[in-house]
């Protein structure tokens, strides 16, 4: 099956061996995305704000490949705190309509860069 890299100037980029996402198939797979501001390459300030800025990231992402949220079948949360868990639900909710995808979210142990959260996507076309 071919793959296809994701980029996006939209979104801030890897900060490590890997890429914003890859299509393969009808499936689009976006790489783990904390709440960093591409403009600035700094995280957004406190939980919410980064809750925030990673499903804009996100949307910008799907919005590169064509896609919306409402083609999000499953995400993952990560959290640095599970304290902070309404709080990010809060916001995650927002970014979808009626149609929720599948999801997982977990308390970690800590996160690139000293994030709060992270959230990341599986898409179909």
């Amino acid at each position: 099956m071919e793959k296809k890299i994701v980029k996006c100037d939209k979104a801030p980029g890897a900060i490590g061996p890997y890429v914003q996402g890859m299509v393969c198939g009808d499936f689009v797979f976006l790489s783990g995305s904390l709440g960093i501001d591409p403009a600035t390459g700094e995280l957004a300030s406190g939980v919410e704000a980064q809750a925030k800025q990673s499903m804009e990231n996100i949307g910008a992402l799907l919005a590169s490949e064509g896609l919306s949220f409402d083609n999000v079948i499953k995400t993952t949360i990560f959290l640095a705190d599970i304290a902070d868990f309404g709080k990010v639900n809060d916001i995650y909710a927002s970014f979808f309509g009626s149609s929720y995808p599948a999801r997982s979210a977990y308390a970690v142990a800590g996160l690139p860069k000293g994030g709060l959260v992270e959230i990341e996507v599986i898409a179909a076309k």
